[in-house]
Protein backbone atom coordinates (compact mmCIF):
# COMPACT_ATOMS: atom_id res chain seq x y z
CA UNK A 1 0.00 0.00 0.00
CA UNK A 2 1.20 3.52 -0.74
CA UNK A 3 1.85 5.24 2.61
CA UNK A 4 -0.38 8.20 1.74
CA UNK A 5 -3.32 5.83 1.41
CA UNK A 6 -2.99 5.12 5.14
CA UNK A 7 -4.75 8.40 5.90
CA UNK A 8 -7.68 7.78 3.57
CA UNK A 9 -10.88 7.03 5.45
CA UNK A 10 -14.12 5.90 3.82
CA UNK A 11 -17.12 8.11 4.45
CA UNK A 12 -19.79 6.72 6.74
CA UNK A 13 -17.49 4.86 9.13
CA UNK A 14 -18.35 4.94 12.82
CA UNK A 15 -15.98 6.55 15.29
CA UNK A 16 -14.93 3.10 16.56
CA UNK A 17 -14.20 1.98 12.98
CA UNK A 18 -12.12 5.12 12.33
CA UNK A 19 -10.13 4.60 15.54
CA UNK A 20 -9.58 0.93 14.60
CA UNK A 21 -8.21 2.04 11.22
CA UNK A 22 -5.99 4.66 12.87
CA UNK A 23 -4.57 2.03 15.21
CA UNK A 24 -4.07 -0.55 12.45
CA UNK A 25 -2.42 1.97 10.13
CA UNK A 26 -0.21 3.32 12.92
CA UNK A 27 0.92 -0.18 13.80
CA UNK A 28 1.76 -0.88 10.15
CA UNK A 29 3.62 2.42 9.77
CA UNK A 30 5.61 1.75 12.97
CA UNK A 31 6.88 -1.57 11.60
CA UNK A 32 10.65 -1.18 11.35
CA UNK A 33 10.53 2.45 12.53
CA UNK A 34 11.14 3.33 16.19
CA UNK A 35 11.95 7.05 15.76
CA UNK A 36 9.41 9.00 17.78
CA UNK A 37 9.39 11.97 15.38
CA UNK A 38 8.45 9.78 12.41
CA UNK A 39 5.86 7.85 14.39
CA UNK A 40 4.18 10.90 15.96
CA UNK A 41 4.12 12.76 12.65
CA UNK A 42 2.28 9.89 10.99
CA UNK A 43 -0.16 9.48 13.88
CA UNK A 44 -0.93 13.22 13.85
CA UNK A 45 -1.86 12.90 10.18
CA UNK A 46 -3.94 9.77 10.79
CA UNK A 47 -5.84 11.47 13.62
CA UNK A 48 -6.46 14.64 11.60
CA UNK A 49 -7.80 12.82 8.56
CA UNK A 50 -9.72 10.33 10.69
CA UNK A 51 -11.57 13.03 12.64
CA UNK A 52 -12.37 14.96 9.47
CA UNK A 53 -13.95 11.86 7.92
CA UNK A 54 -16.45 11.66 10.79
CA UNK A 55 -19.68 13.51 11.44
CA UNK A 56 -20.24 16.34 13.90
CA UNK A 57 -18.69 17.04 16.42
CA UNK A 58 -15.57 14.99 15.54
CA UNK A 59 -15.36 16.69 12.14
CA UNK A 60 -14.82 19.97 14.00
CA UNK A 61 -11.44 18.91 15.44
CA UNK A 62 -9.18 21.90 14.86
CA UNK A 63 -5.87 20.61 16.26
CA UNK A 64 -4.44 17.12 16.64
CA UNK A 65 -0.90 16.39 17.65
CA UNK A 66 1.70 15.96 20.32
CA UNK A 67 3.84 17.64 22.88
CA UNK A 68 6.93 15.78 24.07
CA UNK A 69 9.03 15.98 27.21
CA UNK A 70 11.57 18.76 26.74
CA UNK A 71 15.00 17.14 27.31
CA UNK A 72 16.55 20.49 28.26
CA UNK A 73 14.02 21.44 30.96
CA UNK A 74 12.40 19.19 33.53
CA UNK A 75 8.64 19.51 33.93
CA UNK A 76 8.17 21.13 30.54
CA UNK A 77 6.69 19.96 27.25
CA UNK A 78 7.86 21.11 23.83
CA UNK A 79 5.77 21.15 20.66
CA UNK A 80 5.91 17.98 18.60
CA UNK A 81 4.35 16.88 15.31
CA UNK A 82 0.80 18.12 14.75
CA UNK A 83 -1.92 19.12 12.28
CA UNK A 84 -3.77 22.42 12.65
CA UNK A 85 -2.98 26.05 13.44
CA UNK A 86 0.42 27.02 14.81
CA UNK A 87 0.65 26.27 18.52
CA UNK A 88 2.33 27.11 21.80
CA UNK A 89 5.96 26.04 21.64
CA UNK A 90 6.43 25.09 25.29
CA UNK A 91 4.05 24.21 28.10
CA UNK A 92 5.04 23.79 31.73
CA UNK A 93 3.61 20.89 33.71
CA UNK A 94 1.91 23.53 35.88
CA UNK A 95 -0.05 25.08 32.98
CA UNK A 96 -3.17 24.15 31.10
CA UNK A 97 -4.76 20.86 30.16
CA UNK A 98 -1.56 19.50 28.59
CA UNK A 99 0.44 20.33 31.69
CA UNK A 100 -2.18 18.65 33.90
CA UNK A 101 -2.00 15.44 31.85
CA UNK A 102 1.82 15.45 31.92
CA UNK A 103 1.93 16.24 35.67
CA UNK A 104 -0.66 13.65 36.75
CA UNK A 105 -0.10 10.99 34.10
CA UNK A 106 -3.88 10.87 33.65
CA UNK A 107 -6.10 11.59 30.67
CA UNK A 108 -7.83 14.97 30.76
CA UNK A 109 -11.26 14.96 29.06
CA UNK A 110 -12.45 18.57 29.07
CA UNK A 111 -15.98 19.29 27.85
CA UNK A 112 -15.57 23.09 28.02
CA UNK A 113 -12.03 24.50 28.05
CA UNK A 114 -13.26 27.85 29.37
CA UNK A 115 -14.18 26.07 32.61
CA UNK A 116 -10.68 24.59 33.06
CA UNK A 117 -8.58 26.75 35.41
CA UNK A 118 -5.45 27.94 33.63
CA UNK A 119 -6.49 26.75 30.18
CA UNK A 120 -4.01 27.93 27.53
CA UNK A 121 -5.88 29.33 24.53
CA UNK A 122 -3.46 28.67 21.68
CA UNK A 123 -6.44 28.71 19.31
CA UNK A 124 -9.43 30.76 20.40
CA UNK A 125 -11.73 28.51 18.35
CA UNK A 126 -11.10 25.53 20.65
CA UNK A 127 -14.05 24.72 22.90
CA UNK A 128 -13.22 21.21 24.17
CA UNK A 129 -10.06 19.15 24.50
CA UNK A 130 -8.74 15.71 25.28
CA UNK A 131 -5.14 15.13 26.37
CA UNK A 132 -3.72 11.64 26.84
CA UNK A 133 -0.28 10.94 28.34
CA UNK A 134 2.14 8.64 26.55
CA UNK A 135 3.91 6.75 29.34
CA UNK A 136 7.11 4.81 28.79
CA UNK A 137 8.94 3.03 31.61
CA UNK A 138 6.67 4.69 34.19
CA UNK A 139 7.39 8.22 32.93
CA UNK A 140 5.33 10.58 30.76
CA UNK A 141 7.38 11.11 27.59
CA UNK A 142 4.73 12.82 25.46
CA UNK A 143 1.06 13.70 25.34
CA UNK A 144 -1.57 13.35 22.63
CA UNK A 145 -3.51 16.62 22.42
CA UNK A 146 -6.72 16.99 20.41
CA UNK A 147 -8.86 20.16 20.35
CA UNK A 148 -12.38 20.57 19.01
CA UNK A 149 -14.17 23.76 17.97
CA UNK A 150 -17.36 22.46 19.66
CA UNK A 151 -18.29 21.94 23.29
CA UNK A 152 -18.37 18.28 24.37
CA UNK A 153 -16.33 17.25 21.35
CA UNK A 154 -14.99 14.10 23.00
CA UNK A 155 -16.41 11.20 24.97
CA UNK A 156 -15.37 7.97 26.67
CA UNK A 157 -14.95 6.25 23.29
CA UNK A 158 -12.33 8.86 22.37
CA UNK A 159 -10.65 8.40 25.75
CA UNK A 160 -10.42 4.61 25.42
CA UNK A 161 -9.19 4.70 21.81
CA UNK A 162 -6.60 7.41 22.43
CA UNK A 163 -5.32 5.68 25.56
CA UNK A 164 -4.90 2.49 23.50
CA UNK A 165 -3.08 4.51 20.82
CA UNK A 166 -0.83 6.11 23.47
CA UNK A 167 0.14 2.65 24.75
CA UNK A 168 0.96 1.54 21.19
CA UNK A 169 3.11 4.64 20.64
CA UNK A 170 4.99 4.04 23.90
CA UNK A 171 5.65 0.42 22.94
CA UNK A 172 6.74 1.21 19.35
CA UNK A 173 8.81 4.39 19.76
CA UNK A 174 12.16 5.36 21.24
CA UNK A 175 11.94 8.65 23.11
Amino acid sequence: MVHADSSTFAQGLSKKEVYAQIRDQAEALFDGQRNWVCNLANVASLLWHGYHSLSFPSSRVNWAGFYVLDPSRPNQLILGPFQGQVACQTIGFNRGVCGAAARTGETQLIEDVDQFPGHIACDGASKSEIVVPVVQNGRVVAIIDVDCAELNGFDMDDKAALEDLAALIAKASDF
